[in-house]
């Protein structure tokens, strides 16, 4: 199959609208992204968590060309473009998801004419990232404990852009690092209550939370068995 693309998880066939998942990679690299990497396989999760948040649209993943950001190429913010220029006519309506790498990529996304709103979570927003007019909302949340992506470039950004007129939420989620595992079920949350509508204070942090994981592999397992998911078409 060709890429970059857009892989079903979730295809209702009456839908209009499309939630689009964005995962991570890295800042160089020319490879093609495995499907089972660890910065897909995050991603798994959150796909069951969009469809109960908006059960009428469908929900997929991005698959872009190569692994790697690519300095000015930013492969992965114009293979989104691509994959969301060539929608099918009945797609009205899109909200990106995206962690890391690809939270950088929505954000660059985000005025697609298509595009209703977009989550970063742990986004990689360097400095001096330029700014972009999204034509609906923005909802950024970072970890406090994340030393792969900076949230302080995060807040940087938020408040960059909240300045330019743009509707920015900014969520610091205590104890957090860039796996988002620490607290698997508040993120949940955020992205079932994001394809849901609903809305956040422009300043905030997320509750603190009992609940843990404590390894990539848990994530890998539910992805694998209890989500019941599975790539059902593409776009």
């Amino acid at each position: 199959m060709s890429f970059p693309r857009i892989d079903l998880l979730v295809a209702p066939p009456d839908a209009t609208e499309l939630v689009v998942l964005a995962h991570g990679g890295a800042e160089n690299s020319l490879e093609v992204p495995g499907a089972f990497r660890p910065p897909i396989l995050r991603m798994w999760p959150f796909a069951r968590a969009a469809a109960a948040g908006a059960p009428g649209a469908a929900v997929g993943l991005i698959r872009y060309r190569y692994r790697g950001w690519n300095g000015a190429d930013a492969h992965p913010a114009a293979d989104l473009r691509a994959v969301l220029d060539k929608l099918p006519p009945r797609i009205t309506r899109v909200l990106l998801i995206g962690h890391s790498m690809g939270g950088r990529a929505i954000v660059a996304a985000s005025n697609h004419p298509l595009v209703a709103g977009v989550l970063g979570l742990a986004p990689w927003l360097p400095s001096g990232e330029p700014l972009v007019a999204p034509r609906g909302p923005v909802v950024l949340a970072h970890g406090t404990d994340d030393r792969v992506t900076n949230p302080a470039l995060t807040a940087d950004y938020a408040r960059r852009l909240r300045a330019s007129g743009a509707p920015v939420a900014l969520l610091s989620v205590d104890g957090e690092t860039h796996s988002m595992l620490r607290r698997s079920a508040d993120w949940n949350a955020l992205v079932a209550g994001f394809t849901a509508g609903t809305s956040y204070e422009p300043m905030g942090e997320l509750p603190r939370s009992s609940r843990s994981d404590s390894a990539l592999r848990g994530v890998v397992d539910v992805a694998k068995s209890r989500l019941h998911l599975r790539v059902v078409g593409s776009l």
